[in-house]
């Protein structure tokens, strides 16, 4: 699923992203209304390892950038938080030995707390780290998390 590297800024890159988790929940959703754990469990499998190589390209990327300013470090510590809470959610997916019921309840956590969270970040996190980060700044770490997002996901393509 690696794609070009772009000259996006940091901010245009992550949107783009979490459309594509959007999608991928939505997804999710479909085959959880549907009950049908067989393809909601490929559908997580997905969503997993994007949502995975996102963050880690995230926190590297942006959160540890906006965490120099004394302005950042509450809203990277919120937004790390989020990743861990969903970290958590996705072991308990990822284990062959957690039954339907909480399964389903589990993947219907992680989509309501992705999407919490991707609209948390554009509507609030990210309008904040733009005026802390300066506008080759952004363009840098643009094109460092582009680069990391696909290093990641081809380290861990099966």
């Amino acid at each position: 699923m690696s794609s070009i590297i772009t000259d996006e800024d940091i901010f245009t890159a992550l949107t783009n992203k979490h459309d594509i988790q959007r999608k991928m929940c939505q997804n999710l959703q479909k085959h959880l209304d549907s009950k049908d754990r067989t393809k909601a469990r490929a559908s997580f499998d997905e969503l997993e390892a994007e949502l995975k190589a996102h963050a880690a390209a995230e926190e590297r990327h942006l959160y540890v950038p906006v965490m120099a300013f004394d302005e950042g470090l509450e809203l990277s510590r919120h937004a790390i938080a989020e990743h861990h809470e969903m970290d958590e959610m996705m072991g308990t997916l990822a284990d062959g030995r957690t039954g339907d019921e909480r399964f389903f309840k589990t993947a219907q956590a992680l989509i309501d707390e992705t999407l919490h969270h991707l609209e948390e970040e554009e509507e609030e996190f990210f309008k904040q780290a733009k005026k802390l980060l300066d506008v080759d700044t952004q363009k840098r770490l643009g094109m460092l998390y582009q680069a990391e997002h696909e290093a990641y996901e081809k380290r861990h393509d099966d």
